[in-house]
């Protein structure tokens, strides 16, 4: 009987031009969505290429005053001298510490442009290192980008609506539903064929076209873990497709009109995927205001004015924290011009943490209040997911500045010691370098399966009540 009802809704619905239609429009918007995707990573590609070749020819320069210097009776200006550790550490030889895009980052842009990727690592305090980046389109950020997860969360469940919302309604209203229903069939059977053929036939749109868009747009399906995160990302599609269908379900199981259906469909997509989230990120920002960003550089210039002007006492103060630093003639010391730099970016660090330690601690409160209300939307969730597989989320970005943040006061001891033990750079190989190492595969698997299993289990509650209303389903209005 099953299948009988599957061949009668097939010719049904290739009856009806609206289901190719709409696939057609959303083989379009995949296809689109991919292309957004490929070109951003290929713009970051592009920027991490250039400041990888700029450090390469800029050391291969270095290398060779190095060993010019290196020649009896060689002189260089004391300013452009590469052997002094102040002049490396903060003006000639900064490294670049960078984020790489993640094998699956073109199907979904996430946070990636509106976090750097890249940092100019020196000897100068930290907050000036991560309060650089990119001139970017404020109008552009805000309004984000259209890529494959936009399709996925938004486009998606307005397709699958589109083609259920009138499953029974729309036989009832021609008088054929009780013909059926008087056949050894109940509604919930015909409602589980008719949800049956559609999952196959939008499963194989949504495959066949994100197959094509994955081969041909920038996926690296080569890189690590690529595969097992191409797997999370199926299977939480799945789960999303399912959330929408069993809520098709629920509101076909009470009744009404196909026109109020559709209506009580539309409505449902709307809150849970736009004003939900929008009403969520703004309780955020109301119950835990970030201080200004504004307000964060300026400190930070009031902060390195105050301590240059008090380069002497910054000096006296950081041989206090430093005792095992403070050798050879004191008044030497103080009149030496690196040590006083190194003291006054310490000195700013101290003035400026109270700053950036108010700004990360709201940032973490919005974050905190944001992932305990997320349950209550399914785009929410699903936006995590695709995030988190195609590492474009804030997680991984946090993840990378733990490591830029050792990386930095790695690259900091070492020019500091050798400013203070007055001995040169002479060898290249010995300066600290970056490498980023990734996400354990298990802690990304744990994050992207919480949210995974919370979308099945509500998409398993929604459609059950409404199986379990359909016993009771008014065959005639």
């Amino acid at each position: 009987m099953l299948t009988r009802i599957i061949r009668h809704e097939w010719r049904s619905l290739t009856a009806d031009a609206t289901l190719a239609i709409v696939a057609a429009v959303f083989a379009g918007a995949v296809a689109y969505g991919v292309w957004t995707g490929t070109q951003w990573v290929s713009f970051q590609s592009t920027a991490i290429a250039t400041a990888t070749t700029e450090q390469s020819n800029r050391y291969r320069q270095l290398a060779g005053q190095l060993a010019q210097l290196a020649s009896p009776g060689a002189a260089v200006s004391a300013f452009a001298d590469p052997r002094d550790p102040a002049n490396f550490g903060s003006r000639l030889g900064p490294r670049y510490a960078i984020l790489p895009p993640a094998p699956l980052a073109a199907l979904s842009v996430g946070q990636s442009d509106l976090l750097p990727y890249y940092f100019k690592v020196t000897t100068d305090a930290r907050e000036n290192l991560v309060s650089a980046s990119e001139i970017e389109n404020p109008s552009r950020l805000q309004a984000g980008r259209f890529d494959l997860s936009f399709v996925v969360i938004f486009l998606l469940p307005l397709l699958i609506l589109a083609v259920s919302y009138n499953m029974l309604s729309a036989e009832r209203e021609q008088g054929t539903l009780a013909l059926a229903l008087s056949q050894p069939l109940s509604a919930g059977r015909l409602v589980l064929g008719k949800v049956a053929l559609r999952v196959l036939l939008l499963g194989a749109v949504v495959a066949a076209v994100s197959v094509i868009a994955v081969l041909g747009g920038g996926v690296n399906l080569a890189g690590p873990n690529a595969l097992v995160q191409l797997l999370f990302w199926a299977i939480a599609v799945a789960c999303y497709g399912a959330f929408w269908f069993a809520l098709a379900v629920a509101v076909t199981s009470l009744g009404w009109p196909s026109t109020t259906n559709a209506a009580a469909l539309a409505a449902a997509w709307l809150v849970l995927t736009v004003m939900l989230p929008a009403l969520f990120n703004l309780a955020a920002t109301t119950l835990f205001p970030v201080p200004s960003r504004v307000e964060m550089i300026q400190a930070t210039r009031e902060a390195s004015d105050a301590a240059s002007q008090q380069g002497s006492v910054a000096l006296a103060r950081y041989y206090e924290d430093h005792p095992e630093l403070a050798t050879g003639d004191a008044a030497q010391a103080m009149a030496d011009a690196s040590k006083v730099r190194v003291a006054i970016a310490n000195d700013v660090e101290a003035r400026v943490r109270p700053v950036v330690q108010r700004y990360e601690s709201q940032i973490a409160a919005q974050q905190r209040l944001v992932d305990r209300l997320r349950f209550l939307s399914p785009a929410i969730l699903m936006q995590n997911v695709l995030n988190d597989v195609s590492g474009t989320g804030t997680d991984r970005h946090q993840w990378f500045l733990s490591q830029v943040t050792a990386y930095h006061a790695q690259w900091r001891e070492y020019f500091v010691r050798k400013i203070f033990a007055r001995s040169k750079v002479t060898d290249l190989g010995e300066v600290p370098a970056f490498v980023f190492a990734e996400e354990p595969l298990a802690m990304v698997a744990g994050r992207i399966g919480v949210n995974v299993v919370a979308l099945f289990v509500i998409a398993g509650g929604i459609g059950g009540a409404g199986w379990w209303r359909l016993r009771r389903y008014a065959v005639v209005a």
